[in-house]
């Protein structure tokens, strides 16, 4: 099972985003995913995505590690370029059993499968480049709500260890004999199941509060690191800021 750190592994490569200050990533990162999304070009939406995969590839993170925690997101946004062309009026391709196969879905549906690539490439370049502490704290001096930044935090931490609880649960209680179906026995087993790993998961966010409380936690993200803003942070956020705003300027012929 992967664990909570996995999308840290490769922090420790020498690449322009590696060494990139946090706050200044998450600024302009998201302000070009924000660019990128508001596209409505199909050519500029390809340049965007083109984009997204430069950054990707000048992240020096495999690709093998990238198509790891990626490859759910590519059926999901594929299938606006299968229902859409389906479902809105235009130009007839061709029909199928009385759907019309349009040329204005088509493109609409492919414009929002790269926008939502794209932002989700961008999105795991940020991650997989920073700690996810740094992140945290970044979060917390760019003053985000503290309360988001910690459920942010505990959600990451704790839904891996409930997820190794329902595990554990669902090897007893195979091991007695019990198989999963649609039946009202394997319902009834399922329902108590879940509704002890309620039980469990409030007991332990009960044990773990009165834990940090006595440790002195107060609710603000420590972290050893210190942020400093350099000049190659300035030059690198200037450029993807002057990239984000040329999408919205170019005329692609």
């Amino acid at each position: 099972m992967e664990r909570p750190h996995e999308i840290d592994r490769y922090i420790e490569l020498a690449s322009p985003f590696h060494s990139f200050d946090p706050r200044a990533k998450i600024v302009s990162f998201l302000f070009l995913i924000l660019s990128i999304v508001l596209l409505r070009d199909l050519k500029l939406c390809f340049v965007g995505f083109f984009i997204a995969l430069l950054f990707l590839f000048f992240s020096k993170v495999p690709l093998r590690f990238f198509i790891s925690y990626m490859r759910w997101i590519f059926p999901f946004v594929s299938l606006f370029v299968v229902i859409m062309p389906f479902t809105v009026e235009g130009k007839e391709i061709f029909s199928l059993y009385n759907l019309k196969f349009t040329y204005e879905g088509l493109k609409y549906g492919t414009i929002i499968a790269l926008r939502a690539t794209s932002a989700a490439i961008l999105v795991f370049v940020v991650v997989s480049t920073t700690r996810f502490a740094d992140i945290m704290k970044a979060l917390y001096e760019l003053k985000v709500p503290n309360l988001l930044i910690q459920m942010l935090m505990f959600s990451h931490r704790y839904v891996f260890v409930l997820q190794e609880e329902a595990q554990k649960m669902l090897i007893a209680m195979r091991s007695r004999g019990f198989d999963i179906g649609t039946n009202l026995y394997s319902l009834r087993n399922l329902g108590r199941a879940i509704g002890m790993l309620f039980i469990r998961s409030y007991e332990r966010a009960d044990r773990v509060y009165h834990a940090m409380r006595a440790r002195g936690y107060g609710g603000k993200p420590e972290v050893l690191t210190e942020f400093t803003m350099r000049a190659k942070d300035w030059a690198l956020s200037l450029f993807i800021f002057t990239i984000s705003i040329s999408l919205h300027t170019l005329v692609v012929p």
